[in-house]
């Protein structure tokens, strides 16, 4: 059932392209980089993965809502059926929200929870005409108005939005024996959820701490959003942490930061992977594996320092998926090997770290 009060919203891309649809979650004038995810299902997730800070985000799924938003229960010191404890992205844009909601888990609606966290979105877009848009000229700067309201465009990539969704203060999880450190550059909280399954205890650090000094059995730089090139500190205190030889594992953003940290580039992508079903190939065999993925920048592979090799690599368009150290304990993957949501194709990676601990 169609609710016909609802306010008509405007997505306007920098481009001078525009999209008119009706508002079901807070009416505020936002501005941010318009990004797409091919997911079916997972948006509580989604919505609160920390990487999405500062994007507009556009489900390609048609139908987005039909499952209302679980309740808030904590396991672990985590949020279950979360990414992190708030709504990260700047806007949502949808096909068809649905109004009606069922769900044995569900407390309340989509649309209640976006305007709780203040979160506008937008339904009645052709989000198939948009992604092909996004495909063909790449990643852009858009922004959502009402009333036909100015607003500027705001670019994400200037700022430092790692600093934004990082912890202030460390947090230890309880768990076993071993210790791991996690960077926390945005991160996850089911790669918390993954180390503390295989009777880890995890001290989950700032961005910017000085976690080389952190008396551990192994490391975890995490994923988070933006251009790693603007989170300095975290660079230099890993290219500190490697010299200590320890298991480090890096994932998405940490990857890219651990390649950063050994003197190799990174650059943006045309428009990125972000979706529950991007196929990769581990380097030197025919074992291929479908994964989740949440990137706008990527390694340059030709980079690579001459003691690094190329882990993974994307089945799509064959740019760098994971690195790892040809005689070190020190490797990284793109994609999420924790998978909320997603695949669980890839959870031996956490197997991996735990073996090398």
């Amino acid at each position: 059932m169609f609710n016909f009060n609802r306010k008509r919203a405007k997505l306007i891309l920098e481009d001078g392209s525009e999209f008119i649809g009706y508002s079901f979650g807070y009416e505020k004038l936002v501005s941010g980089e318009i990004v797409f995810n091919t997911g079916m299902v997972g948006y509580p997730e989604t919505l609160t993965d920390p990487s999405y800070k500062g994007q507009i985000l556009v489900l390609t799924y048609p139908l987005i809502g039909n499952y209302g938003v679980p309740f808030k229960k904590r396991e672990d010191g985590v949020l279950k059926y979360f990414e992190s404890d708030r709504i990260h992205l700047t806007g949502l844009i949808v096909s068809d929200y649905s109004e009606m909601y069922h769900h044995w888990a569900s407390e309340k609606s989509l649309s209640q929870w976006l305007t709780e966290e203040k979160i506008p979105a937008i339904s009645g877009i052709d989000t198939r005409a948009l992604a092909i848009k996004l495909r063909e000229k790449g990643v852009m700067l858009a922004k959502i108005v009402f009333d036909d309201q100015y607003i500027d465009f705001y670019d994400p990539d200037k700022d430092n939005l790692v600093k934004e969704v990082s912890i202030k203060e460390p947090i230890v999880y309880k768990k076993g024996k071993k210790k791991v450190v996690l960077i926390d550059c945005g991160t996850k909280n089911n790669i918390i959820r993954e180390l503390l399954k295989r009777d880890i205890t995890v001290i989950r650090v700032p961005w910017n701490w000085e976690f080389y000094k952190e008396q551990a059995d192994g490391y975890l730089i995490s994923n988070g959003p933006g251009n790693p090139i603007r989170a300095v500190e975290t660079i230099e205190n890993t290219r500190k942490l490697l010299e200590l030889n320890k298991p480090t594992f890096g994932i998405c953003f940490g990857s890219q930061i651990m390649a950063l940290a050994t003197g190799a580039k990174t650059y943006k992508m045309k428009y990125g992977h972000r979706g529950h079903n991007q196929p990769c190939r581990e380097s030197g065999t025919i074992r291929n594996f479908i994964t989740s993925q949440n990137h706008g920048y990527a390694i340059n592979s030709s980079s690579l320092g001459e003691d690094w090799r190329i882990w993974f690599y994307n089945l799509n368009d064959n740019t760098n998926e994971g690195i790892i150290h040809v005689s070190k304990p020190f490797f990284a993957t793109q994609f999420h090997p924790e998978a909320s949501p997603g695949p669980d194709d890839t959870t031996f990676v956490f197997d991996m770290f735990g073996r090398a601990l």
